[in-house]
């Protein structure tokens, strides 16, 4: 037991110090590049600075997997270089018993992960999306989907609309029983219009089956309104912007994803990549177990056997193999090219069998 605790704590220790290294390099990479990316919006140090530390975290998030191998190696180099492995096996103890402890608290890591880490990176990255938003074009363009259907707001230097739709088709240029109200200022709303569809075109909103209000202080809206078949309004949103206002995946917590679904479905929009997502995430312990019996089946051996520069490097041909498949197959996942659960279990199932498979080999075969 005191060995498998002594085990564990050298491999949340490499981890800890793989993260934080990246943590730091990818938040520098991140600094130029929000620097060069909103140079015409004159953002001041301070700014860019709080743009990537919000938008470090998910890079980080993604790359989990590769730090986990790397710190796989790290432990198991530092092992063998101090003869720790030959005690370990001296005293009877087979390769896969010693494998153990870092497979247990890699689990570990990677429940937290799952758990804490990203509902911080899906606050994190929201809060990144309408900020960067703001930057680029002076307003922000927002999409939420509940029970109650779809809320959007575009933004202007004429004021705001709150566009409200009981429903809509998958990319949302089409809306179902909706409602805009015009708010201009801090004056209020100033005009209200309910249709029964409202398609989007290029520059503009075309309703059909159109009640428009035009809402004036102190006089009844309802003796001043107005019907009409069709009606044209302005609008500078396309099919890209309202896709973008959904944010990616990641960007919804781990806890409020399966309601986040159903509230999409209901809306009429595809939920297929959320899915998809929402089971990667429940997949991601076993990937990141996977990755540390790779790492451990290259370089669970005596530093004096020669080949240790070639071990490593194959390690980590393996792992950057199995995290592109993994990539791969959720693109196919989300193309509905295969179905979901294959998508986000089989790359890490796969990877977990081979890497028994090589240490059995290499080990104990």
């Amino acid at each position: 037991m005191t060995l498998s605790l002594y085990i564990a704590r050298r491999f949340a220790t490499a981890f800890a110090a793989v993260f934080l290294i990246f943590f730091a390099l990818m938040f520098l990479i991140d600094l130029i590049e929000q620097i060069r990316r909103f140079s015409a919006a004159n953002l001041t140090l301070a700014q860019a600075m709080g743009l990537s530390l919000l938008n470090t975290p998910g890079s980080v998030y993604r790359i989990l997997p590769l730090i986990a191998i790397l710190s796989s190696v790290a432990l198991f180099l530092a092992l063998a270089r101090s003869s720790e492995l030959v005690v370990i096996r001296a005293a009877g103890r087979s390769a896969l018993r010693t494998l153990a402890a870092p497979v247990a608290a890699t689990i570990l890591i990677a429940g937290l992960a799952v758990a804490v880490f990203n509902p911080l990176v899906a606050a994190t990255s929201k809060r990144y999306e309408g900020l960067a938003d703001r930057y680029r074009r002076g307003d922000e363009s927002v999409l939420s989907v509940t029970r109650e259907g779809l809320w959007l707001r575009q933004g202007g230097t004429a004021g705001q609309t709150v566009i409200h739709a009981r429903g809509a088709n998958p990319d949302g240029t089409v809306l179902r029983d909706v409602t805009f109200m015009t708010f201009t200022g801090n004056s209020g709303p100033t005009r209200r219009i309910e249709a029964a569809e409202a398609e989007l075109t290029k520059g503009a909103w075309v309703l059909s089956q159109v009640k428009d209000w035009s809402l004036v202080p102190g006089e009844n809206a309802e003796l001043r309104a107005g019907r009409a078949d069709s009606l044209t309004l302005p609008s500078d949103l396309t099919p890209d912007r309202i896709r973008e206002s959904f944010g990616a995946p990641s960007s919804v917590a781990i806890w409020q994803l399966p309601g986040f679904i159903g509230d999409l479905e209901r809306a009429g929009f595809s939920a297929r990549k959320h899915r998809v997502w929402f089971q990667t995430e429940l997949a991601l312990p076993l990937l990141l177990a996977a990755m540390v019996l790779v790492g451990a089946g290259f370089t669970m051996r005596h530093a004096r056997s020669g080949g240790t520069g070639l071990m490593v490097l194959l390690a980590m041909a393996s792992g950057f193999a199995i995290f592109f498949l993994r990539n791969f197959a959720l693109v196919l996942g989300e193309n509905g090219q295969i179905p979901v659960a294959m998508a986000a279990w089989i790359p890490p199932v796969a990877a977990t069998l081979l890497a028994l498979s090589l240490l059995l080999h290499l080990e104990d075969g």
